[in-house]
């Protein structure tokens, strides 16, 4: 249970009383200690970030039953690799999933805190948020970040969810972001991470209208090792280690994280067919 500010055990008057629906807002007037971005660093300051773990690349795409995102597993802090297996891709509803890059202890804390806020707001007003307003609320609370990172604890979020309420065929939609909170609708594909360049520009070639899921899961696995082999930040599959990308789909069913045999298979086949083709599969025709 919480407590009130005076320590009784108590909750304070602030739980009783009516107000926003949105989880951020109250905790920014009751509670902003609480918040991952109320702690900025003192004036001047700016952070180092070879000495703070860094998370890329991660990416998403529609496909013909919705939208799949993924991302790598690679950590780094400069020059060192920070870890092997950091999970980027988080489910934020039944129907949304958010994918992170930057400052990783930032982007999980922000993560949780979303997460809370779109179960907030459907234990409130009784309805789930529509998508255009679960991508609005995600970039009101990266622009509370901005001081952050202006001194180099940046986050970059995207965004990948399925609306039913789309026409057939434009259910999957993807949001990307900037540093200081901009919101950009994509069409078809999209990256974020240091090697995002990489990432679209594998996808560009591989994307079609119409994917199967397996289909998609290979483009997505294809582009993160297109961007593992030209960014350092970035990691290929470990088939030694049994460590794969991450890859999760949202359709009318909801999010599915594919199973790590399905990964684990499908970067297995990957990995084979770039034995006779090191830059991958050609465009489709």
């Amino acid at each position: 249970m919480a407590r009130d500010e005076t320590g009784g055990g108590r909750l304070g008057e602030e739980f009783f009383t009516p107000g926003s629906s949105s989880f951020t807002e109250f905790l920014a007037a009751h509670r902003p200690r609480l918040l991952p971005t109320s702690r900025p660093l003192p004036g001047g300051v700016r952070a180092a970030p070879d000495r703070v773990p860094h998370g890329t690349t991660v990416l998403a795409l529609a496909y013909r039953d919705g939208v799949l995102i993924a991302g790598d597993r690679r950590a780094t802090m400069g020059n060192l690799i920070a870890g092997r297996d950091l999970e980027k891709v988080h489910p934020a509803d039944d129907h949304t999933a958010v994918a992170f890059a930057g400052t990783v202890g930032l982007a999980l804390d922000m993560v949780k805190l979303y997460q809370v806020e779109l179960t907030h707001f459907e234990k409130i007003e009784g309805i789930p948020m529509t998508l255009d307003a679960k991508a609005a609320r995600l970039a009101a609370m990266l622009r509370q970040n901005l001081g952050q990172a202006m001194q180099g604890l940046a986050v970059v979020p995207l965004l990948a969810g399925y609306d039913a309420g789309a026409p057939e065929g434009e259910r999957g939609r993807i949001f990307g972001y900037d540093v200081a909170g901009g919101m950009y609708e994509k069409s078809d594909f999209h990256a974020e991470g240091s090697g995002s360049p990489y990432a679209r520009g594998a996808l560009k070639k591989l994307f079609r209208p119409g994917l199967s899921r397996r289909e998609a899961a290979l483009a997505a696995l294809q582009a993160l090792y297109d961007a593992a082999d030209d960014d350092s930040a970035t990691g290929g599959p470990d088939i030694t280690r049994r460590i794969f990308p991450v890859v999760s789909v949202i359709t009318d069913d909801g999010f599915e994280r594919l199973p790590e045999a399905e990964t684990a298979d499908l970067s297995q086949e990957m990995v084979t067919e770039r034995r006779s083709r090191p830059d991958g599969p050609a465009a489709s025709p």
